[in-house]
C-alpha cells in the first residue's frame, strides 16, 4: 500500500472518529450542564500535555529523521567509492577494467534487486553481496602493478573497496526500524491522550469549533505519519533509497 494512501485513510479515520464523537456527545450532554465555560484549571492541564507530547513528538521526528539522512549519506559513500573504483582503472588493460566492471555491475544490480527487498521486509541478507565485493578486492589485490602508474593507483583501490565495504555494513546495519517499540507505544498513547482531552474542552456542532477539532486531529495524524514514514532509513517500499547504486546499474559501469 503507497505510503500517501495509509496517510490519507488514517487521516479520515481520525477526523471521522472526532467529528462522530464529538456529535454524540453534544446529543447526550445533560440539560443543566454549562458548555460555554471550561474551568480554567482544566484548560491549563490541557496545554501541558499537548505542549509535552509536541516536545516527544518532536523529539521523534529529529531522530528519524537523522537516520534516514545517515542513511543516505551510507548509501551515497557505497555508490561513490565503486565509482571511483571504476575511474581509477584506467590506467589498466581493457580486459582487467572489463572483469572489474562486470563484478561492479553484478554487485550494484544485487544490491538493488535482491538486498534492498530484503532489507524492507526485515529479512536476512545473503552472502552475495559480501562475495561479489570480495571477487573485485581479490582482482585488484591479486593484480601485480605492471608500471609506476598501476603502482600508484593500487593501494587508493583497495582504499575504495575497503570504503564500499564498510559503507555496506553499515547500510545492513541501519536497515531496521529507528524507534523502538516502547517509544512508539507511548506516541500513540499520547496521541490518544491528547485527542481525547479535546472532549473534555467542551467542544460544541458549531463549523468553527469542528473545523478546529478535525484541523488538529488531522495535524496529530500527519505527524505521526511523518514519524512513521521516516522510521525505516532505507523507505517502507520501493528501491528509491538505492538510486545512487540504481544509478551504478544504468550507467553500466
Amino acid at each position: 500500500m503507497p505510503e500517501w494512501l495509509v496517510y490519507a485513510l488514517a487521516s479520515a479515520l481520525v477526523c471521522v472518529l472526532v467529528v462522530t464523537a464529538t456529535v454524540l456527545r453534544h446529543r447526550r450532554v445533560d440539560v443543566d450542564e454549562d458548555t460555554s465555560e471550561t474551568p480554567d484549571v482544566l484548560e491549563y492541564m490541557v496545554m501541558m500535555v499537548g505542549v509535552v507530547y509536541a516536545i516527544v513528538l518532536g523529539l521523534a521526528i529529529a531522530g528519524v529523521w537523522e537516520a534516514r539522512t545517515a542513511a543516505e549519506d551510507t548509501v551515497q559513500r557505497e555508490a561513490q567509492a565503486l565509482y571511483e573504483i571504476d575511474q581509477r582503472l584506467d590506467v589498466y588493460p581493457a580486459a582487467f577494467r572489463t572483469q572489474i566492471k562486470e563484478h561492479i555491475d553484478a554487485y550494484a544490480r544485487h544490491a538493488v534487486t535482491a538486498e534492498w527487498p530484503a532489507l524492507k521486509d526485515d529479512l536476512p541478507v545473503d552472502g552475495t553481496g559480501a562475495e561479489l565485493l570480495g571477487r573485485i578486492r581479490s582482482d585488484i589485490a591479486h593484480r601485480t602493478p605492471a608500471d609506476e602508474l598501476q603502482a600508484q593507483a593500487y593501494q587508493p583501490l583497495l582504499d575504495q573497496v575497503a570504503a564500499a565495504d564498510d559503507a555496506r555494513h553499515q547500510r545492513l546495519d541501519t536497515s531496521g526500524t529507528t524507534l523502538p517499540a516502547a517509544l512508539w507505544f507511548g506516541l500513540l498513547a499520547g496521541a490518544l491522550v491528547t485527542l481525547g482531552l479535546l472532549y473534555t474542552l467542551q467542544i460544541r456542532r458549531s463549523a468553527r469549533e469542528l473545523l478546529l477539532a478535525t484541523t488538529f486531529s488531522a495535524l496529530v495524524v500527519f505527524l505521526l505519519f511523518l514519524v512513521w514514514s521516516f522510521d525505516a532509513p532505507l523507505g517502507h517500499s520501493g528501491t528509491d533509497s538505492a538510486q545512487p547504486l540504481s544509478d551504478l546499474v544504468t550507467a553500466g559501469v
